[in-house]
């Protein structure tokens, strides 16, 4: 009889996960280009409607911000915490907490500038070099996502994005000039965070501009298309640089639940759960899955492929597949259900569940409920990227912050995490979302704090950007150090 297993593998992948334009800031120095998420201005909580998200921005927007038409508007994401200048006392926190991994992103335009350069920004490429030394100084494995959340601005005018095939092209060249000049360095990558996003905010996951679109959701799926190609070039690439490398695809998976017994609920949840895997399902099993053809012929979708695209995308498939979760959301058919605010999704309140700050639905057992399904339905190596709780912290009279909140949150997941991994699940790693205090990826706001690590540093931008280690600080590192036994 096979013998059960009971706790994380010798090896287990603990960590945090970032991303460059959340953290970097130094948008405008050594030669880095602008990019889309240098357009993304902060909304004060005053002015923002319930649930907006300040993501999507139009080409007359970005005109006017190029023109200088923006008086008192703030782009935090320029700023970030100014990482690119704190990173070696960054990663020594980390190091003190025992970080097997980091998982950070590269800035495409810190490479090239503009998108379409021929040759590469020597001073951008080695920046990521003092950064993956530093990682490599304590014994930290760097996990790198090629593309998170910002496409060089200059392929977004000029192209439109990953809407427009040749950026493809541009791509891969990027990718493979940091696999060959980090191929002794870098094992672990990511092609595309979280690349459903691009179905939902297309700005965002992959720098298009759908105003003038005359049908949204074929821009979308085409620029997905693009994506898919370009994952699949760059999985060949690396495999061919780097031989031992391992290529992952990255999703947001929130696991939708009926809300009631109602068929018709259980429809609608299926259809959204396919929706949702759709992206892993192409990059895991290399190949368009059939309950798309329906849709796409309903909202009038026809994807254009070229020769050779379905071969390309059969013969490298991923390595392992990784996702963020921070929540499941339920279905119902009624349109009249209440509804709850998420990570770009909404979804109707689950009463069952308690909510964030943010009004997320926190919803631990639905994570062991993920890793089963994914497992069941891949069969591949599976690595949580980020997970975390993004809350309002406090700093106390004598400098501290009490985030227990963040602990028990942490905790109940790890515990499930646990307890899949005794399902039979193949669990290889676990980056929690924002080690260290960041810019939200939603709302541009630095008071939405997920880190083990306080930055001195408010949403008008004031601060000193001292660092403070949190209560959970010392609580992670435990877990580490215990391979996830000690959760106390």
């Amino acid at each position: 009889m096979a013998k059960m297993k009971t706790g994380f593998p010798e090896g287990f992948l603990w960590g945090g996960a970032t991303a460059a334009n959340q953290i970097e800031g130094a948008y405008n120095e050594d030669g880095k280009g602008l990019t889309t998420a240098d357009m993304v201005r902060f909304i004060p909580k005053s002015e923002r409607k319930t649930g907006e998200h300040a993501l999507d921005v139009t080409k007359k927007q970005i005109e006017e911000i190029l023109a200088g038409n923006t008086q008192n508007a703030r782009f935090p994401k320029r700023e970030g915490i100014d990482f690119y200048h704190h990173y070696k006392e960054d990663i020594a926190l980390f190091a003190e907490m025992g970080f097997k991994t980091f998982r950070l992103s590269i800035a495409w335009s810190r490479i090239f500038p503009n998108g379409d350069d021929k040759t590469p920004n020597e001073a951008g490429l080695a920046f990521y070099d003092r950064v993956f030394d530093e990682c490599l100084k304590y014994g930290i494995e760097p996990l790198v996502t090629l593309s998170h959340y910002e496409t060089p601005l200059n392929l977004t005018l000029n192209y439109n994005g990953w809407s427009d095939r040749r950026v493809i092209d541009f791509f891969t060249t990027y990718a493979e000039t940091v696999f060959r000049r980090y191929k002794d360095k870098v094992k672990y990558w990511l092609t595309f965070n979280e690349i459903n996003i691009i179905a939902i905010s297309p700005y965002t996951g992959g720098g298009v501009l759908v105003e003038d679109a005359k049908n949204r959701l074929e821009v979308c799926y085409q620029a997905a298309h693009h994506q898919f190609v370009a994952s699949a070039l760059a999985t060949k690439l690396a495999h061919e640089i780097i031989p031992d490398a391992k290529v992952g695809c990255m999703l947001a998976r929130m696991a939708t639940y009926p809300a009631t017994n109602n068929p018709d609920d259980i429809l609608k949840a299926q259809h959204l759960n396919q929706m949702n895997l759709f992206f892993t399902d192409v990059q895991a099993r290399g190949e368009y899955p059939s309950y798309m053809e329906r849709y796409f012929a309903e909202n009038n979708i026809s994807i254009q492929k070229e020769v050779g695209d379905d071969e390309i995308l059969k013969a490298h498939t991923v390595d392992f597949i990784s996702f963020s979760y921070y929540m499941s959301l339920s279905a119902s058919a009624n349109p009249d259900g209440k509804q709850t605010g998420g990570n770009f999704m909404g979804g109707v309140k689950n009463e069952y569940l308690e909510t964030s700050d943010w009004g997320w639905q926190i919803d631990p057992k639905g994570l062991r409920y993920t890793l089963n399904d994914f497992y069941s339905r891949y069969e591949l190596p599976l690595f949580i990227v980020e997970n975390g709780l993004g809350a309002y912290d406090t700093v106390t009279a004598d400098g501290k912050i009490h985030d227990d909140y963040r602990i028990d949150y942490l905790r109940k997941h790890i515990e499930q995490m646990k307890e899949a991994i005794k399902d039979g699940v193949d669990l290889i790693g676990y980056t929690s979302w924002g080690p260290i205090d960041l810019i939200s990826a939603s709302t541009s706001e630095m008071s939405k704090r997920y880190g083990f690590i306080y930055v001195d540093k408010d949403d008008d931008g004031n601060g000193t950007l001292n660092r403070s280690k949190k209560d959970s600080f010392d609580w992670y590192k435990k877990v580490i150090a215990t391979n996830g036994e000690d959760l106390s």
